[in-house]
């Protein structure tokens, strides 16, 4: 089997590093010809991820033919440049892994409506990669688990098993697609949210404050689009938030941390030298919890934040001064 992986940032690295391990024939694509000629020749990506040396097995390249030869593509992109990526026409047949956590920035579709969108009906052969994975700690052989939904059980199980690899990756299965997808999208914002806390000086009170109403309003919001409240209980959600909330590895996290020292959102996006989801990720699902009717008021007030609507301060004291009123919002059954 022949895998494409398409993204050559941290995740793809790694993603495209744990295939090839496992003996598989893996075409890491990059747009960036002269960073995919040095991986090439020193089989490390030095920009994205230089923990992991890449095995034989993996082949950069920025010719999209030899991806027509590939059974599965793993889409690793950026979530605005996914449909730049399903522009390198993936067979027919193969199936595709979306590996990018977001939601498309300007319209706020999931992911897998971009690609129902861009290629026709492909559910059957369209799963979701999600959960708490830090590419660094992967490469490393640290434990990790993650999970793979997919309206096809077959599918599902497919990729499970594509991507199993004891004992560094555990892999789940789920047919809670969009509620998978929400987890990895929110979750971002909330940690960008953790950052700003950490950074000017809040306490552990102030953060599990911030993480726990965040995880409210992510079930909120996936009830609203049809995902199962449990899922946000799970790795794609609590376990998502949890590691990208708290972990200085973290991109979102590093970003609010930027924010809290004085730097506008394009600013720490610049020092940050790569995406951070969660700044597109706030302002568009601002605006769809809107349409929707949801309460959001924490994404509300981090996304007025980065829009350099309000200071952390005045954003702080709007939260802290609404009206009272229960914790208990959702009964949730876990079987």
């Amino acid at each position: 089997m022949q895998i494409a992986v398409v993204g050559a940032g941290s995740w793809g690295t790694a993603l495209a590093w744990l295939l090839g391990r496992k003996g598989l024939t893996v075409w890491l694509w990059g747009r960036d010809a002269a960073q995919i000629q040095r991986i090439a020749v020193e089989r490390v990506n030095h920009r994205y991820l230089p923990q992991a040396r890449l095995p034989d097995t993996v082949q950069p390249t920025t010719d999209p033919a030899p991806l027509q030869r590939c059974a599965v593509w793993v889409l690793a992109v950026p979530s605005g440049a996914l449909r730049a990526a399903l522009a390198l026409n993936p067979p027919a047949e193969a199936t595709l892994v979306i590996a990018a956590k977001g939601l498309e920035p300007h319209t706020g579709k999931l992911l897998t409506q971009v690609v129902g969108e861009t290629l026709g009906n492909c559910e059957a052969r369209t799963a979701v990669l999600s959960g708490p994975n830090l590419a660094v700690e992967l490469v490393r052989g640290a434990p990790t688990a993650t999970v793979a939904a997919s309206r096809s059980v077959a599918c599902a199980e497919q990729v499970q098993e594509l991507f199993m690899t004891p004992p560094i990756l555990r892999v789940y299965t789920s047919d809670d697609v969009v509620g998978v997808e929400l987890g990895g999208a929110l979750k971002n914002v909330y940690a960008i949210g953790a950052g700003i806390s950490d950074g000017v000086g809040f306490g552990d009170n102030t953060k599990a404050t911030l993480l726990t109403r965040g995880l409210a309003e992510m079930i909120r919001f996936g009830a609203a689009l049809g995902a199962r409240p449990e899922t946000f209980i799970g790795l794609t959600g609590v376990g998502d938030l949890f590691a990208t909330a708290v972990s200085h590895l973290s991109r979102n996290y590093r970003f609010g941390r930027a924010i809290a020292q004085g730097k506008t959102a394009e600013q720490a996006r610049a020092e940050l030298g790569q995406v951070a989801e969660g700044y597109p990720t706030a302002l568009v699902a601002q605006s769809l919890a809107a349409q929707l009717g949801v309460e959001m008021p924490l994404l509300n007030a981090i996304a007025s934040i980065l829009r350099g609507e309000r200071t952390i301060h005045d954003a702080l004291e709007s939260l802290m001064t609404r009206p009272p009123k229960g914790e208990r919002e959702f009964e949730i059954r876990l079987l």
